[in-house]
């Protein structure tokens, strides 16, 4: 396998864009399985259970940086960029942003009756252009997408690699000051994550933040100097990114964490 290319280190400024302040978030879920059941059963009434998904998380992202968040699933990562974008509130703790944050997933929402070209069009005016910009940047979205005449067939008929691949279109055809990315590059082709991460790399020397949650580590090492750590909704390692993806790597390989060692060849 190819060895990854060293990550671009872009000039930072010290301006802080994004600060998180002891954050923490509580979902309280219906209790499941047999025990539930039976109190169910037995008329108790329901069991309710507490997930704290993150446990006092702090740090500040500056202007011009690019910060990968990795860590096992379940650990808390996707649910912190939905705090950060203010799309969940958190329990206890604060959230400080100078601009409005752009968050980027794989269930970004779309319009799965319409085509792809009419969620081009909405995407785009949700996004702050006007018509004319639209019409100006239509063809550069399409053909990053790599969609072809699939544009004109409606979402829903779409897998979910292709959808995710206009999402990133869309999100990506603008500059944003605080760009929030979910797992976005792990679906296509090289091709078209070769594409994202020069795309991201744009990004950056326009002025923007981004914040890239990734269980590629090639993505990670390609895309960001800076990488938190996170496990069990705690930090346990910031900085820069190939100690903190090595420590990661090691730590995922002793414990059985499947999707970090197959970027293995990327730390070689």
């Amino acid at each position: 396998m190819a060895k990854a290319k060293a990550s671009v280190v872009t000039k930072v400024d010290l301006n802080p864009t994004v600060v998180v302040d002891d954050v923490h978030v509580t979902y309280r879920v219906r209790g499941s399985g047999r025990s539930a059941s039976l109190r169910r059963l037995l008329g108790k009434g329901k069991s309710i259970k507490e997930v704290h998904a993150v446990r006092g998380i702090s740090f500040t992202a500056n202007h011009g940086e690019a910060i990968g968040l990795v860590g096992r699933n379940g650990s808390g990562k996707s649910t912190l960029l939905r705090v950060i974008a203010g799309l969940l509130p958190p329990t206890r703790g604060t959230v400080f942003t100078d601009a409005q944050p752009s968050l980027l997933g794989v269930n970004a929402a779309l319009v799965g009756g319409l085509t792809g070209t009419r969620n081009i069009e909405l995407g785009c005016l949700a996004l702050g252009m006007s018509k004319k910009e639209v019409a100006k940047r239509f063809d550069s979205i399409v053909q990053f997408s790599g969609l072809g005449e699939f544009i004109d067939m409606p979402m829903n008929a779409y897998s979910s690699g292709m959808g995710a691949r206009l999402r990133f279109a869309i999100a990506a055809s603008i500059s944003h000051d605080i760009l929030l990315i979910d797992e976005a590059l792990a679906t296509g082709d090289a091709e078209f994550r070769a594409r994202s991460e020069e795309r991201i790399q744009q990004l950056r020397e326009q002025a923007g933040t981004v914040i890239l949650v990734s269980h590629s580590l090639g993505s990670i090492l390609q895309t960001c100097d800076r990488t938190i750590w996170i496990d069990k909704g705690q930090i346990q390692m910031d900085g820069p990114t190939k100690e903190v993806v090595t420590k990661y790597d090691e730590w995922a390989k002793a414990h059985g964490v499947g999707k970090a060692r197959r970027d293995r060849a990327a730390l070689d």
